[in-house]
């Protein structure tokens, strides 16, 4: 294990878990599930639907009554509950949920797809080259790397470019204005730091976390390593995909939870019985054990619901798979 970003390390040293079995909790419904697809497989017309339904969420009100609009609610609400929601049990279920609601807003906008995920894994070996940050196709490539000055860092070219006028409110929970910033971690081999730090999330960093047994020792390897990892890769420190509570203003950020998603959901499939409903570890402010049926925060984007209504996808309320 290479890369332990300072930011997120606190969750590392909680291991206990708790499970309990899918048979006796919440009920199978979902007959005809949504697929989420990878987003390189994706065809043009499809990632156009997407990028056009994300710009479009930046045009309509907010739904919290605020001065900024609806795709800013997602930022303001991520950072205001970022405490209560990183290195804590409910990391896994609560951007569930979270994307949840996003695929719900943009639907709002005319999108009939679905959620799609950045396979950051498949990619590891030379991140920058990703279909993901195609000029064209995709959500555009690093900012301006010619200052160390924040706000200069400026994506330069796709759909969210500063050229775009694709503008965005906060800096975590500051009212700063500002272009979408990127600044891709360039690697130095010589201190043995790959390109965007992708050795933290290669095929065989996943094969250790998919090693573990216990939700609790999963959720925390996948959140304070590749998770972390493709963050700070992509945004560093003046990039908006860097270890900041606003990490959601880059529209990278809900493919890239998509694939964390996915990867929880296939270390559920790998062993439905006992890992559906499987959660454990400790829950904030005060760190006692955490349940199914806590409470998970929404800041007013939708209801606050248990952690158990999160835990199975075939389950009506949320019905897709990957």
């Amino acid at each position: 294990m290479k890369f332990l970003p300072s930011l997120l390390a606190l969750g590392a040293m909680f291991d206990a878990s708790l499970a309990a079995p899918s048979s006796s909790l919440e009920p199978r419904a979902c007959t005809t599930p949504k697929v989420r697809k990878n987003w390189a497989s994706a065809t043009t017309a499809e990632k156009s639907a997407y990028i056009n339904a994300v710009k479009c969420l930046t045009t309509k009100p907010s739904k919290l009554g605020k001065s900024h609009k609806l795709y800013d609610d997602f930022v303001w609400v991520h950072a205001t509950l970022f405490q209560q929601i990183h290195n804590v049990a409910a990391f896994l279920p609560w951007h569930r949920y979270f994307l949840t609601l996003y695929e719900t807003s943009l639907r709002q906008c005319g999108y009939t797809g679905n959620m799609m995920y950045w396979d950051w894994v498949a990619d590891s070996a030379k991140p920058s080259k990703a279909k993901v940050f195609d000029p064209t196709t995709g959500f555009g490539g690093n900012g301006n790397t010619t200052s160390t000055v924040w706000g200069t860092n400026c994506v330069l070219t796709g759909p969210f470019s500063k050229s775009s006028g694709f503008t965005l409110r906060y800096w975590n929970d500051e009212v700063r204005p500002h272009c979408l910033l990127r600044v891709f971690e360039p690697g130095y081999p010589e201190y043995n730091i790959t390109e965007m730090y992708g050795d933290n999330y290669s095929p065989s960093v996943m094969a250790q976390v998919n090693a573990e047994t216990t939700f609790d020792g999963f959720s925390n390897y996948l959140e304070n390593v590749p998770h972390a990892a493709v963050h700070s890769g992509v945004g560093n420190l003046n990039g908006d995909m860097g270890p900041q509570s606003s990490s959601p203003n880059d529209p990278l950020f809900f493919l890239h939870h998509t694939q964390v998603d996915r990867l929880w959901y296939l270390w559920q499939r790998a062993n439905p019985g006992a890992r559906t409903f499987a959660y454990g570890g400790y829950k904030w402010p005060d760190y006692t054990p955490a349940g199914l049926d806590d409470l998970m925060p929404m800041g007013g984007l939708g209801a606050n619901v248990t952690v158990r209504t999160m835990m199975d996808v075939n389950a009506s309320n949320l019905c897709y798979k990957y």
